[in-house]
């Protein structure tokens, strides 16, 4: 299986494991995938989060003090996929704890375990090298992150070595909820269908059903992720079912819906 959005527009959901426990982030992820999500980003957390803001950076060192690892990551997926067989799921982990397992020995099992795709966000194009050969070798797609800043001719690198979908920084800086979207999005999507016909997801800071909906009207898809580890930290508990609601919020007037979490 591969990384697909099912539906128009697409929806990506980022959650970080083991935050607030690893049952719990099980019950969001169904949840978000019942609400709609195409694909989930499964955030291995990690101790030195750079390319993270304040939101997510409080949720890894919650997972952290309990212990998750990406052995557990793995595992998560494996039980998500007996439930769970047509969201693509995609491992968002910076390199260190990749290259800690081994990338190979990560690969193979990712895909046994039910992984669609890999996103290192701190590997740049430029040093992928052995990392895309191994995971070419265990069908994993590769996802890469292309910012405002990226020149056309490393855009058209990062489109060479992608599979599954194209992650369009909307802006500069770290993850986290804004009130705006930065107005240049629109302009690297336009930059990035240049040099692929894959899908083009955007994210880094969509919160609303406003944002929502303006970034959708020129993308394939929309990633949401702090404004869902945001809900997370305020539900605890009960993140499941405020997840869905927030996911279904967002998508409301996008595409027709479900009425509820268990359904």
């Amino acid at each position: 299986m591969s990384l697909t959005f099912h539906h128009k527009p697409g929806f990506v959901a980022y959650v970080t494991c083991g935050d607030p426990d690893l049952a719990t982030s099980r019950e969001v992820i169904l949840a978000a995938i019942r609400a709609g999500a195409d694909v989930i980003e499964l955030g291995v957390p990690f101790s030195d989060p750079v390319a993270d803001g304040p939101v997510i950076q409080r949720a890894s060192e919650r997972a952290l003090q309990h212990g998750t690892s990406l052995q557990q990551v793995l595992e998560l997926v494996r039980d998500i996929r007996k439930q769970e067989a047509r969201a693509g799921l995609l491992i968002f982990s910076y390199l260190n704890p990749l290259v800690r397992m081994g990338l190979e020995t990560f690969a193979k099992t990712a895909k046994e375990a039910g992984v669609d795709g890999v996103l290192a966000l701190d590997l740049p194009v430029e040093e992928a090298g052995e990392y895309l050969p191994v995971m070419r070798a265990a069908n994993l797609d590769t996802v890469f992150l292309a910012a405002p800043t990226s020149s056309d001719e490393r855009l058209k690198a990062i489109c060479e070595v992608s599979r599954g979908f194209v992650y369009a920084v909307s802006r500069t800086g770290v993850t986290g909820t804004r009130q705006e979207i930065a107005a240049d999005a629109s302009g690297l999507v336009k930059r990035i269908k240049q040099f692929t016909t894959l899908p083009v997801a955007v994210g880094f800071g969509i919160s609303n059903a406003q944002q929502f909906k303006e970034v959708t009207s020129f993308t394939d898809a929309a990633v949401v992720g702090s404004g869902i580890v945001q809900v997370i930290e305020k539900s605890e508990r009960n993140a499941p079912q405020a997840v869905y609601d927030f996911i279904t919020s967002l998508l409301h007037g996008s595409r027709q819906t479900a009425q509820s979490v268990t359904k």
